[in-house]
C-alpha cells in the first residue's frame, strides 16, 4: 500500500466520517470518548488498551486520526513516537489527564499533532481533530499557556516546577499558585480551570500548610526562590 500524503488524508474526509483509532487503558473512559466521537460524527476504527495494540490497530485501520492516552501499558508517548516515524501521514493526538509539562513537551518532541486534556467538554473533540486534518493544533487552552511560557524564556517564569518548594505541590495546586504569581486574582484563576473561587482557595491554604507558611505572598515568595 502506497502511504498517502496529508493533504489527500485531508480530501477523503470530506465526503466520509472522520475515521479514529482510540487507545486508552481504561475500559469505561474508551466507551465514553467513543460515545463522543460517535455523537460528533466520527468512526472509531478500532480501540486498543496499550500502547503496542495502538500501533498495530494504527497500522492495519490506516484512521485519519490516532488518539492515545499517555499513562497506558507501553507508554503512549514511545507509541506516538514509533507511529510518526510508520505513519507519517496519520496525525496523533494524546488525550490524557496529565497536566505536567514533561508529558508534554516529549509528546510534542515524539511527533503528537496534538495535546489535549480530558477534562474537556467531549463535544468538543470531534471538532478538535477534524482541525487537525487541516493543519489546526489541538490544545487544551491550559497547555497552551505552558508552550508560550516556554518559549518566552526563563526569565519570564515566576518560579520553577522543580524548586524544592514547588517539588511538594501537586500538578493542581502548582499551576493554581503559578497563576496566582502571575497577578491573576482568586476569581480569574477559577474561570480560566473551570473551577470555583472556593476550590481555589481551598487548594491555596493546602499549599500554605505543606509549605509552612501563614499567607500566600510568603508562599509566592517561598516559591520563585527568594
Amino acid at each position: 500500500m502506497v502511504d498517502e500524503t496529508p493533504k489527500q488524508a485531508v480530501g477523503r474526509t470530506t465526503d466520509r466520517p472522520l475515521r479514529v483509532v482510540l487507545a486508552d487503558d481504561h475500559a469505561r473512559m474508551r466507551g465514553r470518548i467513543r460515545e463522543a466521537l460517535e455523537a460528533g460524527g466520527c468512526t472509531v476504527s478500532a480501540e486498543a488498551a496499550t500502547a503496542d495494540e495502538a500501533i498495530e490497530r494504527a497500522e492495519e485501520h490506516r484512521p485519519d486520526v490516532v488518539l492515545l492516552d499517555i499513562h497506558m501499558p507501553g507508554n503512549g508517548i514511545r507509541a506516538a513516537r514509533e507511529l510518526a516515524g510508520r505513519l507519517p501521514g496519520t496525525p496523533v493526538v494524546m488525550l490524557t489527564q496529565s497536566a505536567e509539562e514533561d508529558d508534554l513537551f516529549d509528546s510534542l518532541r515524539a511527533g503528537a499533532a496534538g495535546y489535549l486534556l480530558k477534562d474537556m467538554d467531549p463535544r468538543e473533540l470531534p471538532e478538535a481533530l477534524r482541525g487537525v486534518l487541516v493543519g489546526d493544533g489541538a490544545m487544551s487552552p491550559r497547555m497552551l499557556t505552558r508552550i508560550m511560557d516556554e518559549f518566552r524564556g526563563p526569565t519570564r517564569r515566576r518560579f520553577a516546577r522543580r524548586s524544592p518548594a514547588a517539588a511538594r505541590l501537586s500538578p493542581r495546586e502548582w499551576e493554581i499558585m503559578h497563576l496566582l504569581s502571575s497577578g491573576r486574582s482568586t476569581e480569574e484563576v477559577a474561570r480560566e480551570l473551570f473551577l470555583s473561587p472556593t476550590t481555589i482557595r481551598v487548594h491555596v491554604s493546602t499549599v500554605l500548610k505543606k509549605l509552612r507558611v501563614k499567607d500566600r505572598e510568603s508562599a509566592l515568595r517561598l516559591l520563585r526562590g527568594e
